[in-house]
C-alpha cells in the first residue's frame, strides 16, 4: 500500500437550506488526506464537509443527491452536486417541524421517489422528496418499534423483494428478552404494513446489503463488550432466507458461549458467521461494489466500514478505523484485506476520523461517511 500524496485541504461549505429558509453558512476545516493509506492507483478526496455526525448514506439513482442521517443529532441532510464535479455544492439540513426533535434519525433510504428515515421507534417517509427539498412533507408509516436508545439507532435499506429492512438492536450489552423483536432484523412493505421478523439473534447490525449475483443478504453485527480485549469477534453474516438465528445472546462469533447464557442452548442451534472481524472493531456499513471504475477484483464484492473500538484497554490499543475489502463467492468468504486505513493515530491511540457507511456512485467511485471528522469522502481509481 502506498501513502496517498496530498496536502491538508480547506473546503468551504456553500449554501445551507434549512426547512425552506436559505442562509449562507461558510465553514472551514482542515483534513489531512495524506494520512489515509489506499492501494496503488486509488485516490481520496472530499465530497462534502461540515456534515456533523455524518452516518448512513443513500442517494438518488443518478447520484446527484446524497442523503445523510444522524445518530447523535436531530438532523437529516441532502447534499446536491449541481455541476457534476463530484463535490457537493449545496446542502439541505432538515429538522422536525412538529416541535419534537427527531430521535436518532440514523437510517436513510431512497426508494421510488420517496425518502425513508428511521428513528429509534418510527419510520418516516418523505414523499416525492426531490420536488420538496426546500420543505419536505413528513409521514409516519410505522411507530411500533421499541423506544430503547441503547442500540436503538437504525440502518435501513430496501431489499430485492421491494421490502424495507430495519434492524432492532439488543437494549443492552448482553441480555435475554422475552420480546422477539429485540436483537433482530425486521422487514415491512414500503407503506409500513406487514412488519415481520426476518432474522433473530442479531445483537446490533448497522449495515446490510444484498449480493447482486445471488440477491441474498449479508450483514455486519457488533460483538458484545466486557469479555476482554480479544473476544468476541465482530461478525459478517449470511442470511439467505427468513427465520435464521445467529446466536445472540447465547453464543458469540459462532463458537464462544456467553458466560451467563451460553449453557442454555447448544451451539448447533445457531448459524455461525461467515467471517470474523477483529474484536471490537465495530463493522457498520457494507456495500457490494458494482461499479466499473475499480480493478476487476472489486466487482460484486464487499467493502465494509469498520468504525473502530472503544472497549479495548489502552495497552491493547484501539482497532478498526478502516475500510476492509471482503471477497465472497456464493455463501463463502474467499479472502479479506484492509482497503483503507489511517484514521487511527497510532502514536496517540486516538481516532481523528471513524468511517460509518459506504455508498456506490454511478461513475464507479464510492462515498464514505465519517461521523467524527464530519465529512463525506470520495474514493476513486485511476489506472
Amino acid at each position: 500500500m502506498d501513502m496517498i500524496k496530498g496536502i491538508s485541504r480547506i473546503f468551504s461549505i456553500g449554501l445551507l437550506t434549512l426547512m425552506g429558509t436559505n442562509v449562507n453558512v461558510w465553514a472551514q476545516s482542515e483534513i489531512d488526506l495524506s494520512k489515509i493509506k489506499l492501494p496503488e492507483g486509488f485516490k481520496i478526496s472530499i465530497y462534502a464537509e461540515g456534515i456533523t455526525d455524518a452516518r448512513s448514506l443513500s442517494s438518488t439513482p443518478d447520484g446527484k443527491t446524497v442523503f445523510v442521517g444522524n445518530r447523535r443529532r436531530k438532523n437529516v441532510y441532502a447534499l446536491t452536486d449541481t455541476d457534476g464535479d463530484m463535490v457537493a455544492d449545496k446542502t439541505y439540513k432538515w429538522a422536525s417541524k412538529t416541535g419534537k426533535d427527531w430521535n436518532m434519525p440514523n437510517g436513510v433510504a431512497y426508494h421510488n421517489g420517496d425518502l425513508y428515515v428511521a428513528e429509534v421507534n418510527r419510520i418516516l417517509r418523505f414523499p416525492d422528496i426531490m420536488n420538496n427539498l426546500d420543505d419536505p412533507k413528513q409521514e409516519v408509516i410505522f411507530e411500533d418499534y421499541p423506544t430503547d436508545a441503547h442500540h436503538g439507532w437504525k440502518f435501513i435499506a430496501f431489499g430485492p423483494d421491494g421490502k424495507l429492512y430495519v434492524p432492532v438492536g439488543a437494549p443492552c450489552n448482553v441480555c435475554e428478552n422475552d420480546k422477539e423483536v429485540y436483537a433482530s432484523i425486521t422487514r415491512m412493505n414500503p407503506d409500513g404494513s406487514n412488519m415481520e421478523i426476518y432474522a433473530t439473534g442479531v445483537r446490533n447490525s448497522v449495515g446490510f446489503a444484498w449480493d447482486p449475483k445471488t440477491q441474498k443478504m449479508w450483514f455486519t453485527d457488533n460483538g458484545r463488550d466486557m469479555m476482554g480485549d480479544d473476544i468476541p469477534a465482530c461478525e459478517l453474516n449470511f442470511a439467505p432466507e427468513k427465520g435464521m438465528n445467529f446466536g445472540f445472546p447465547y453464543w458469540h462469533q459462532g463458537d464462544i458461549p456467553d458466560p451467563d447464557f451460553g449453557d442454555k442452548f447448544p451451539r448447533t442451534n445457531f448459524t455461525e458467521p461467515k467471517y470474523k472481524f477483529e474484536p471490537h472493531s465495530a463493522p457498520l456499513g457494507l456495500r457490494f461494489y458494482q461499479g466499473d471504475m475499480f480493478p476487476a477484483k472489486y466487482k460484486n464484492n464487499i467493502i465494509v466500514a469498520q468504525h473502530g473500538s472503544w472497549n479495548r484497554s489502552l495497552d491493547a490499543g484501539h482497532i478498526g478505523y478502516q475500510l476492509r475489502f471482503v471477497q465472497v463467492e456464493g455463501d463463502k468468504v474467499i479472502s479479506s484485506e484492509i482497503f483503507a486505513s489511517g484514521w487511527l493515530d497510532q502514536k496517540t491511540n486516538k481516532g481523528w476520523g471513524k468511517p460509518v457507511d459506504i455508498l456506490g456512485m454511478p461513475d464507479g467511485s464510492i462515498l464514505v461517511s465519517d461521523d467524527v471528522a464530519g465529512v463525506i469522502y470520495r474514493i476513486s481509481y485511476e489506472k
